[in-house]
């Protein structure tokens, strides 16, 4: 699977992109701004984004979201405060709050993965506060796609 890092904090950047490679996965490149996720969207079409809310030039993880739901990547958020999220969680599978473990961050990714694979993921992590699939689905978004399942859509 193909993902993307958009993360401000460099340290924490380079510790999830060693994670997400060690668990056999491809990152394909990481952003620090709402323009470098723009660009880097474009560029490597990434099947699954961490996105954290918070970035180098302020408060625009959320817009960044918005863009990978309607461009039909699924991510999920990564922020020290997760009630920062809007209701409809701007489209994202859910969120994982900072700080967070490893072996919690392992799960969510597994998890993330197996949808993503179009195969069952079971039980989602206790690490991963999974977006109501329900809340803000309108026509035509992820949420109101039928590949959706778990609140994330598979690529057919």
């Amino acid at each position: 699977m193909k993902v993307m890092i958009v993360e401000d904090e460099v340290l924490l950047a380079m510790e999830l992109e060693s994670e997400v490679e060690i668990a056999g996965h491809e990152v394909t490149g990481i952003a620090m701004s709402s323009s470098q996720a723009r660009e880097k969207i474009g560029a490597s079409r990434p099947d699954f984004a961490f996105v954290d809310i918070h970035l180098k030039d302020g408060p625009t993880g959320i817009e960044v979201g918005r863009e990978l739901a309607a461009a039909g990547i699924p991510y999920v958020f990564v922020s020290g405060n997760i009630k920062k999220i809007p209701e409809d969680f701007a489209g994202a599978v859910g969120a994982i709050e900072k700080p967070y473990t490893m072996n919690g961050m392992k799960n969510a990714l597994a998890y993330v993965s197996a949808i993503v694979a179009g195969d069952d993921p079971g039980l989602p992590p206790v690490s991963l506060v999974l977006a109501n699939a329900s809340a803000g689905a309108e026509p035509g978004s992820c949420k109101a796609d039928p590949h959706y399942k778990y609140g994330l859509g598979g690529r057919s």
